[in-house]
């Protein structure tokens, strides 16, 4: 086992998670999740040893954290924090080979290998057009990209990142939880990650480690997630309690949609209409009419008039 936590007590002068156990191995993609202020963040710095336990113990590769140096850390464990302290004057390239440092004295010139795998990273994250780019003129997006790509350059058996994705849009977090997972399995990482963004994070991750009333929760996946029925009820993401969904005959994707849009713009029960998408027009039947839509701006409309 790589990874174990064994009866530990987490916080600072109060105890945010209590006497905690979960293990994760080389291979496994973890989702760390739970509201603001529960101790996400202040686990990830008890697994590095930044902040100590109040109680029990945080094992890397059988070895207890308070034993291992700073070094010895770093060789185990790269970390990406939300938020971190721009290098002055350094180009996306040089944040991302900086990750070598651990492996070399503190002069240090890449070789043949290293080059190859710096631009292997650069590619893999979709950053090679800025490579030469100073990070001061990244975007958001692209800048917590290259503090990813200095962790893999890192080479640790283990990567643990605290809300990667937050600055991210849908393509570009699709593109580091790909990599994370492709990570994990060809190259056997152990991947710990916080999110928010659960509904898109689960789909990459096999278990999940849940913060809830100093608790810690953990194990696969889908076990977690039925465990717990604030994190599947779907009535969470719905706006008014006085819809009442219709009949929905669709591919997933724009069943989704659909329910979104009619709850947004409804109060009202919907259960006597039939919405069925077939190609790539909405059927729409209610009593003894049936209208074709090409959009949703034309369903609006139809459900508008129905009374």
């Amino acid at each position: 086992m790589h990874l174990q936590i064994n009866q530990a007590s987490i916080g600072y002068d109060k105890t945010l998670i209590s006497n905690a156990n979960a293990s994760l191995k080389l291979g496994d993609v973890c989702l760390l999740i739970g509201n603001n202020g529960v101790g996400k963040t202040t686990l990830i710095k008890s697994i590095l040893h930044q902040n100590p336990l109040l109680g029990g113990e945080i094992l890397i590769d059988n070895k207890n954290v308070k034993d291992l140096s700073v070094k010895e850390i770093a060789e185990n464990i790269a970390i990406v924090f939300s938020k971190a302290v721009i290098p002055q004057n350094y180009t996306v390239e040089d944040l991302i080979s900086l990750g070598k440092y651990i492996h070399y004295p503190y002069y240090f010139e890449l070789n043949q290998n290293d080059r190859k795998e710096v631009s292997d990273i650069l590619h893999e994250l979709d950053l090679t057009q800025y490579k030469n780019t100073p990070l001061k003129n990244l975007s958001d997006g692209n800048l917590q990209k290259a503090f990813i790509g200095r962790a893999l350059t890192q080479n640790s058996p283990i990567i643990i990142l605290d809300e990667p994705t937050t600055h991210l849009d849908e393509k570009n977090k699709i593109i580091i939880l790909k990599t994370l997972r492709k990570l994990a399995k060809k190259q056997n990482k152990l991947i710990l990650f916080s999110s928010h963004d659960w509904r898109l994070a689960k789909e990459f991750a096999d278990k999940i480690w849940y913060i809830k009333d100093q608790n810690l929760y953990s194990g696969i996946v889908e076990d977690v997630l039925l465990q717990h029925e604030e994190l599947t009820n779907a009535s969470l993401f719905n706006i008014n309690k006085n819809f009442v969904a219709p009949l929905i005959n669709s591919p997933e994707i724009q069943k989704e949609m659909l329910f979104s849009l009619l709850q947004k713009n409804f109060q009202k029960d919907l259960s006597q209409i039939k919405f069925t998408f077939h190609d790539n027009f909405w059927i729409v039947s209610h009593s003894n009419s049936t209208l074709k839509c090409e959009s949703f701006a034309e369903i609006l409309k139809i459900v508008q008039n129905i009374h």
